[in-house]
């Protein structure tokens, strides 16, 4: 009889463990998505009304400690996706258009880690310290605050802590004013991705990198000298992917509009999704709104 109960609650348990493994398995049909880079990747475009409602299916792992937004804690995507004030970002349509453009049975989560003004190597786990104190000025070391002044380390953690709940798809990065000019710039990105893919154990033909365009429109400060350094990105790393950023205008010389930020999203979009095998037309918007079809 003993014997008898034994075997009951060791089946009992064993029961336990795993519906508890089943209950936190990784979802394969949750796709996570990295994003990092500098102020454009922040976001500073205005918020409006269009931008504060999502689907769903699409959300952000909290990246830094907010009023009413716990870190490490998924919520609904609605903006900013990065910081606590920060604005409208390339992430923000990125992910709307991919749920937009995905079956009903997937969704989309982005962690958002970017800091303006930086120089690329502030990710670079090896010389983060070198970069970490750019600017002087309160506005960056404030922002730098945020991440416990090693915004490389605390992407990595939420990644991790991502990948408990889905399958991470792709990098995407746009940075680039900071080191305008520099085509050593190509290499500092390599070292920076490939590390990325070894700390988190990922395949770069898994995994692509989307790096954005900066600003091209006339008065820009940056496009002549770095879009052709961006653009070359591919010849070094065969697993990266360029998104233009042709026709978009800004509201200053280096940050573009809250509606080239949703254009820029949506060509971010249209490339994984090309790169998933999906035919999408992602039609983006003349004025105002988000329009593409299945």
């Amino acid at each position: 009889m003993r014997i008898q109960k034994k075997r009951v609650k060791m089946f009992l348990l064993i029961g336990l463990l795993l519906l508890a493994t089943k209950t936190f398995s990784q979802n394969p049909n949750f796709h996570i998505y990295l994003c990092f880079g500098q102020s454009n990747m922040e976001g500073q475009g205005v918020l409006e009304a269009q931008d504060k409602t999502v689907d769903s299916r699409f959300r952000v792992l909290q990246a830094v400690e907010c009023a009413g937004r716990n870190m490490g804690e998924w919520r609904s995507a609605i903006p900013p996706l990065c910081q606590c004030n920060t604005g409208l970002s390339p992430a923000d349509y990125f992910g709307r258009t991919m749920v937009a453009n995905l079956p009903d049975s997937i969704s989309v989560g982005i962690i958002n880690v970017a800091i303006g003004g930086t120089d690329i190597r502030l990710f670079d786990k090896d010389l983060y310290q070198d970069y970490d104190s750019i600017y002087k000025e309160e506005w960056f070391l404030s922002k730098l605050r945020l991440y416990n002044g090693n915004p490389r380390k605390r992407l990595i953690e939420m990644a991790k802590i991502a990948q408990k709940d889905g399958v991470i798809k792709g990098i995407l990065l746009h940075q680039g004013e900071s080191n305008a000019g520099q085509p050593e710039w190509i290499e500092y990105v390599k070292k920076i991705y490939n590390e990325l893919l070894n700390d988190l154990s990922l395949e770069a033909n898994s995994v692509p990198l989307l790096a954005g365009e900066v600003l091209s429109s006339p008065g820009s400060c940056c496009g002549t000298l770095m879009n052709p350094i961006i653009n070359s990105l591919p010849m070094t790393i065969p697993t990266s992917y360029v998104i233009s950023s042709n026709e978009l205008t800004g509201i200053d010389a280096a940050h573009f509009d809250a509606l080239s930020y949703r254009k820029l999203g949506m060509r971010y979009a249209a490339k994984m999704l090309s790169l998933m095998g999906i035919d999408a037309k992602v039609l983006e918007p003349e004025i105002q709104g988000l329009e593409t079809s299945k």
